[in-house]
């Protein structure tokens, strides 16, 4: 359970070092800045550094070019390229002049190819009436819309036969609508517009030609052939350009993201006079790689300074973990990071997260499925979840060895329990009534013990934070561990028939804790050495706290109780598995197998999802609850990455 240790770094130097040291810091992937006046009680004499990014504009505008030509640039190594500043610069200058002006040509080409694209879809629906549209046109006397109409409005033009300047000519029509033309007589055009606009009619903007629709069709297609292929030279010219600089290019890009990445680290310094501040934190373990470095700076001093000395800052926190519980820092990330001087609780969830997982989803066969399918959801599509199902599909996969479940084939596995352990049948037969109460009390078994783990880690930590008053007089420190021990014995004890609640035993065990907790505060102030230990009134916080103690009992109980599910899971998942092969009993041999395999589907997907939420719930409300508080800040050193 470990957070990386990391320590405070504060740089102090003349401003004409400040580009080399931002350099030096941001090369080394270790450096998180940190606003540097937060670390100073006096700032009178301070400013911040407000300058315009000089790299900000010649990047977008590089980016943007880029993406409009369809080039496809990433990150390189730009100490090959051995590029000034300026040289950049101005590169891109000129790049984007000459890409720009290609580029430029094929938009205008391409918006050109849209528009003789959209007049030959257009003058298709017209196509058959063989009339010459420039002698249409050159009617002074005759108005002609060119257009479609609704299927249902053309019908209702039988209702104005008695107008005989009112006629459609149709001629084409798709799903919706009839294409046509109407004409109408200058002095009825006005009247004969307006009931085909009640008509929904919708008119379309002819362009005035001298030949037939047929033949408009053919001119634009030539012009359409004709402007695809300067399309494909301009393309031509815009790889080659590309290939010509491409190498070039993308050094270019690459320094101009890191520089532009490091000068965004300038509003974290301050300046004081000719002087500036610089603070950040570090991985203590790659500490003397960065001193190396700055010491090589001249007109700067740093000092590297223990975490200790700024915890008040919020150390930011970088789990550390071995390569066997990274997968479940998914979930700490979902629940909060921990503090930089808190228990990571990766190992803790990865452990018992894939042992309930197995438990209440115990079959060999599915198990080893979704085994399967966690290793291609990672493989295949990157997701994290994925990682986490391949050790609880092997963990189902052991349980259901216990419990003899092969897909839900209850006795598939008792040869080889036959041959291996010379047993007649499975250990473990869930539907019989008194395995069932054994998984039931094994259910809370369980919630007891990882109750008592997540206590004990919670006094581990809390020392750890020197949090005295949490640590011991807390509902999960040793006075609530003692009394949740004492009275879980004691249960224990009367059932098993040797009572332990006796007098002695109740007071020191049980009404001494209890009252521990209820006056921890005080107690903690007293303990921590605060001479202002005494709460304002003494009623109000004892009454106040009688509450909160009777929530605190209801949580040891409720708890408890909410491991249940573990048991039930294991029952459930039993139960369906029977269902389906009762339903698949109905059937022929094929109708058998079919129903065998997609009940074993349905059932995997449902039971998978169902179980590994509430194995979650377990994690973040009956255990986290108990040790863990999260809040913490991610370490996210300088990277210079693509955008």
């Amino acid at each position: 359970m470990a957070v990386s240790a990391v320590k405070i770094a504060n740089i102090i130097g003349v401003m004409s070092q400040l580009d080399n040291v931002i350099g030096i810091c941001g090369h080394s992937h270790i450096f998180h800045p940190e606003e540097a006046l937060s670390f100073y009680s006096d700032t009178h004499n301070f400013s911040l550094i407000y300058e315009e990014n000089p790299y900000e504009k010649p990047l977008h505008a590089l980016t943007d070019t880029l993406t409009l030509a369809g080039k496809p640039f990433d990150l390189v190594d730009t100490e090959k390229g051995q590029l000034s500043k300026e040289e950049a610069i101005s590169y891109v200058s000129s790049f984007t002049e000459e890409m720009g002006a290609l580029l430029n040509k094929r938009t205008a080409l391409k918006q050109e190819l849209d528009k003789y694209r959209k007049s030959v879809v257009e003058m298709s629906h017209f196509l058959g009436l063989q009339l010459d549209l420039h002698e249409i046109f050159a009617c002074k006397f005759i108005k002609v819309r060119f257009g479609r109409i609704p299927k249902e409005s053309y019908e209702k033009l039988e209702s104005y036969r008695d107008n005989p300047y009112l006629m459609f000519f149709q001629c084409t029509s798709d799903k919706t609508h009839y294409w046509g033309v109407y004409f109408a007589p200058i002095d009825y055009a006005d009247e004969i517009d307006r009931i085909f606009s009640g008509l929904y009619f919708e008119r379309l903007r002819v362009p005035k030609v001298d030949t037939t629709p047929e033949e408009t069709v053919s001119t634009l297609q030539q012009q359409i052939a004709a402007t695809t292929e300067a399309c494909n030279d301009i393309q031509k010219d815009i790889d080659a350009l590309w290939d010509r600089e491409k190498e070039k290019c993308l050094q270019v890009y690459s320094l101009l993201e890191e520089l532009d990445t490091y000068f965004g680290m300038r509003r974290y310094a301050a300046r004081y006079n000719n002087s500036f501040v610089l603070t950040g934190w570090i991985l203590a373990d790659e500490e003397k790689s960065l001193a190396d470095q700055l010491n090589q700076v001249e007109g700067i001093e740093f000092s590297i300074d223990p975490v200790e000395d700024a915890l008040k800052h919020e150390p930011p926190v970088k789990l550390k973990n071995k390569r066997i519980f990274r997968p479940f820092e998914f979930f700490v990330d979902m629940y909060g990071l921990p503090q930089y001087n808190e228990v990571d609780p990766t190992p803790f969830v990865a452990i018992t997260y894939t042992i309930l997982f197995g438990i209440m989803f115990g079959d060999l066969g599915q198990g080893l499925v979704l085994s399967v399918v966690g290793y291609l959801m990672w493989r295949l599509k990157g997701m994290k979840l994925g990682k986490i199902l391949i050790p609880c599909g092997i963990s189902s996969a052991i349980f259901g060895l216990f419990f003899g479940s092969v897909f839900g084939l209850e006795n598939a596995l008792d040869p080889l329990y036959k041959l291996l352990f010379n047993m007649d049948e499975k250990p473990i037969e869930v539907m019989q009534p008194q395995t069932t109460t054994m998984i039931i009390l094994s259910a809370v078994g369980i919630g007891i013990l990882l109750v008592m783990i997540a206590m004990l880690i919670n006094i581990y930590s809390s020392f750890k934070q020197r949090n005295y008053e949490k640590a011991i007089f807390g509902a999960n420190g040793i006075c609530g561990f003692i009394f949740y021990v004492s009275l879980i014995a004691g249960i224990l004890g009367m059932v098993t028939g040797h009572s332990l609640f006796n007098l002695p035993y109740v007071l020191c065990l049980l009404i001494l804790p209890l009252l521990c907790i209820l006056m921890r505060e005080p107690l903690g102030k007293l303990a921590a050495h605060d001479p202002d230990w005494k709460p304002e009134s003494w009623g109000g916080y004892v009454v106040q706290n009688i509450f909160e103690l009777i929530e605190v009992l209801l949580s040891y109980v409720t708890n408890t109780m909410s491991f249940l599910r573990v048991g039930a899971f294991v029952l459930v998942h039993a139960g369906m598995m029977l269902m389906v092969f009762t339903l698949a009993n109905l059937f022929g041999s094929f109708g058998y197998v079919v129903t065998a395999v997609i009940g074993n589907i349905i059932v995997m997907a449902m039971e998978g999802l169902l179980v590994g939420i509430q194995v979650l719930r377990l994690e973040f409300y009956e255990m986290f609850s108990r040790f863990f508080e999260g809040g913490g800040r991610p370490f996210t050193p300088v990277l210079v990455e693509k955008h």
